[in-house]
């Protein structure tokens, strides 16, 4: 089948652009080569599988666009501006590139309707805000954000009216969204512009929301990507890492092998069409258990800094329930997250970084959205 991956040159395209070519696919990229991921040089990646074309060019330039489209039966989109903290005071960037320039994809998408047998959307945990959660009685419930007052005290965990903390469970994909960046909420618009055209349109679309992934190939430079690879930029270079909060919030850490698997699999199912999918590991990591792994296969000696301030918009435990994609793609995550370090680390040891991240919390900071 002909592909195209839009931001198949970034970290989790330039994967699944390996699994695609590994499944007999051909495979076209588009990727604008963003600066902020790339350098400023904005040289290609020497990990990027030279057997897919790549096209250059911004997916707001309809015409780049319909050129990467020439011919194409599937499309895997994952364009995006990524970090949540810089969305937050980079609006219009955000929205323009995300949410725009999706518009623009599917609007040549649907020109060429007749020849697309698949879309599939990188959509995002990020959507949910706060994840699912218990109260003493047994009742699931959605809460809504940590109130500032509470916040202020040092009070992190999610609390019910009565002051008394909720039991994290895994979240389902029937939990409302609730998206508490502008970040999360362009990823929410990728979902729904996705899965509304498709059925609009008679093209079968899937949604998949990636939990906290990791592997080789993030951009170990930019303070705004994965948590794991900010963290081992930290490390090499040094410096403390910095933990908000007290670092025991817990997140689904999903190696970037399973993800590029998930949508393999959504490609070939038919049972798929018209759904969204948490793509995750159904296992809860602290920050600071997943610290720890890095430190101890890395042999850093630098304790993380423990920061005891919170970011506006940061939520405190998501984590995946996984059922709905085992039970209709057959898919298990293969990757421990003992394994998925391991492997991560294989590819930090070879890698060089700048320390960016007192950088971006100036930024946050500058904006008042530290406290």
């Amino acid at each position: 089948m002909r592909t195209l991956v839009t931001g198949g040159a970034g970290f989790i395209g330039s994967h699944l652009v390996d699994a695609l070519l590994g499944e007999g696919h051909e495979v076209r990229v588009l990727d604008s080569l963003e600066p902020q991921v790339h350098g400023p040089s904005r040289q290609v990646p020497a990990y990027l599988n030279r057997s897919a074309e790549l096209v250059i060019g911004d997916i707001r330039d309809r015409e780049i666009v319909a050129k990467a489209l020439e011919g194409v039966e599937a499309v895997f989109h994952h364009a995006a501006a990524v970090g949540v903290g810089q969305s937050m005071y980079e609006m219009e960037r955000y929205v323009s590139a995300n949410s725009l320039g999706t518009a623009i994809v599917l609007e040549e998408i649907v020109k060429r309707r007749a020849d697309i047998r698949k879309i599939v959307v990188a959509s995002s945990m990020s959507i949910y805000g706060e994840g699912a959660y218990r109260d003493a009685d047994g009742q699931t419930l959605a809460p809504k954000h940590r109130p500032l007052a509470q916040m202020e005290r040092h009070a992190w965990e999610v609390e019910d009216a009565q002051g008394r903390p909720l039991t994290a469970i895994p979240t389902p994909e029937s939990k409302p969204a609730d998206p508490t960046s502008i970040y999360a909420i362009t990823k929410l618009d990728h979902e729904y512009l996705f899965l509304v055209t498709g059925a609009a349109y008679n093209i079968p679309a899937v949604a998949l929301r990636y939990f906290n992934t990791y592997g080789p190939r993030q951009a170990l430079s930019n303070p705004y990507t994965g948590l794991l690879a900010i963290v081992c930029s930290q490390l090499l270079n040094h410096n403390r890492p910095l933990i908000f909060e007290d670092g025991l919030q817990r997140r689904d850490f999903v190696h970037v092998s399973d993800i590029a698997r998930a949508n393999i699999l959504a490609l070939k199912s038919d049972i798929a069409n018209g759904r969204a999918y948490n793509v995750g590991t159904g296992q809860a990591a602290t920050v600071l258990e997943v610290i720890k792994l890095i430190s101890d296969q890395l042999g850093a000696s630098e304790a993380p800094e423990i920061v005891n301030r919170y970011r506006a918009g940061d939520i405190r435990h998501c984590f995946a329930d996984i059922s709905r994609i085992s039970a209709d793609l057959g898919f298990a995550p293969k990757m421990s997250l003992a394994d998925g370090i391991a492997d991560l680390m294989r590819w930090i040891r070879s890698q060089h970084s700048t320390d960016s991240v007192r950088v971006a919390i100036e930024g946050l900071k500058e904006h008042v959205l530290i406290h």
